[in-house]
Formats: C-alpha cells, structure tokens, sequence
C-alpha cells in the first residue's frame, strides 16, 4: 500500500470512529466530545499499529485506562464486527450490558476502565510480563492528562522506567480537561514532556489530531532498545467535527435529549457532516486504485 493510501484510510477510519461515536451519543449522551476528538489515535491503533493475530484479534495489547475515553474502542470495535451499533446505542440504558466504563470481561476490554491511575500500573505490569515470556508483544496504554493527577500513575511510570520496558508505549491524551474543570486550573500538571523525560522516558509532543504524527512516534517507539516511549498528543475536544467544535469548545459529558446540554446545537449538523466526509473520503480512496 502507498503511504498516500494509508494514511487516506486511516482518515477514513477515523471519520467512521467519529460517525459511531455520535451515533451512539446521539441516544442518551455520553463522551461525545473526547472520542471525536481520539479518533485519529483510535484508527491508528487499532487499524495500522496493532498487528492482527489471525483469528479476530491482536498480537499486542491496548489499555485504555480512562474509561470516558473507551467509547473509541467500541466505536473502533464496531467496524470489526466485535459489536454491532444495535447494541452500542444501548450503551447507558438500564438493563444494558454496554458500560459506558467498560469492565475487565467485557468483548475487547482485560481491565476495568475508569479507576483512574490503576490502567497504566496494569499495563506496565503486562509489559514487563512479555519481555519476562520472551515475547514481542507491544503494550500501549492511553490515559488522560487528568489522569497524571494521581500519584499511582507516577509510580507506573517509574517501575517502566526502572525496568528499561521499550515495549511499553503510553498516549497522553493531553486536552487540558478534566470532570471538574481545566486540568491547568484544577492542578497544573505541564510540562508533561519534560516530566516523561525526567521519569525516564522517551517522550514526544505531538499534534494528537496528526496521523502522520502518531505513526511517525510509533515507528519511533519501534527502535527503541532501553526505554518506555510517550506521546504527549494534544487534542481539542470534539476535534474533527467542525460545527460540534465551533459550538461547544468545552464538554465532559454531553447529554442527549434532542439537544445538548449546553442547549446551542443540535445533533444532526455534526452527523450530516462527518456522513459527508465519509463519502467524500470512500471516493477519494477509490480513485487511488
């Protein structure tokens, strides 16, 4: 495949992770606002970076510490054939077995998401397990810059420090947004870059809406002999929708209902903007044949 090819479809299948991820917000609400905006991490993980097993599923391992941001998962999971939107859209509902903070079990999920700071000790921990197997397995772990508020998170990072884990890769979803506020406002948590570094790691600033970025970070992390590798990527809530990002800058969890909360935009001007992308992204794809 042509690097013009790839990434071309790996534009494509961000824009379907950002069409699934308002369709299944489009019924109750949900975290609309950070999976639009990790689409393009998502396509890059789970098309490109993951190498398939052969039988469905990967030979490397993807944690996802944050459970908010675990609607990328199941929207990526969708054009797999693990979940059907029919079940997506009842993510919420009672009586549901769709978990908006998935549990270790759950199709596609080995941990619980959403205790923050106990994803990334996790994933470390599976790390230093392959490279004990003898295993090539890749551990990539994604977790929230409010996440660097816990004091667990830190140690993880000290233990793949200390244990020179170069198959471990951590994803700083770096948008300046927590629950409560700006993470800059409720604690300050910059310079994250400069910080990896001081812990040990390789570390990169990036542009988390860049797809020749991510990959370049993940080629980078592949050479790596002695360390663990961050990407610090900065995003922008609902980033890749124009009309959602224009309207609504800052969101945590965005209600359904018809409209937002925020009560200034409809759903359907984003969702007939990312099917429009879509189909011109398909016919650009199609004549590259």
């Amino acid at each position: 495949m042509s690097e013009e090819k790839r990434l071309k479809t790996l534009e494509l299948w961000a824009a379907k992770i950002r069409r699934n991820v308002v369709d299944i917000c489009m019924q109750r609400g949900g975290y609309a606002g950070q999976g639009v905006a990790l689409a393009d991490v998502g396509a890059c993980i789970f098309f490109d970076e993951l190498r398939p097993d052969g039988q469905g599923w990967y030979k490397d391992r993807f944690i996802n510490s944050n459970g908010h941001d675990t609607i990328i998962n199941f929207a990526a999971m969708a054009e797999m054939g693990i979940y059907t939107m029919d079940e997506l859209r009842t993510m919420g509902a009672d009586g549901s077995p769709i978990d908006q903070s998935p549990i270790e079990g759950a199709r596609g999920f080995e941990i619980t998401s959403g205790s923050l700071g106990t994803g990334v000790s996790q994933a470390a921990g599976m790390a230093l397990g392959e490279r004990k197997k003898g295993s090539d397995q890749r551990v990539i772990c994604l977790l929230s810059d409010g996440e660097l508020h816990e004091g667990s998170v830190w140690e993880a990072f000290m233990f793949a420090a200390h244990y020179k884990l170069s198959n471990f890769v951590v994803i700083i979803d770096n948008n300046d947004l927590g629950a409560t506020g700006k993470t800059s406002d409720v604690m300050a948590v910059e310079p994250v870059r400069e910080k990896m570094e001081a812990f040990g790691f390789h570390a990169r600033q990036i542009n988390g809406n860049s797809i020749p970025e991510i990959l370049a970070c993940f080629e980078e992390a592949k050479q790596l002999r002695d360390k663990p590798y961050a990407i610090v990527a900065d995003t922008k809530i609902f980033a890749g929708i124009d009309v959602y990002q224009d309207a609504i800058p800052f969101a945590h969890f965005v209600g359904a209902n018809g409209r937002w909360d925020t009560g200034f935009l409809e759903w359907e001007p984003g969702w007939q903007e990312i099917l429009e992308k879509i189909d011109r992204l398909e016919a650009e794809l199609a004549a590259l044949h």
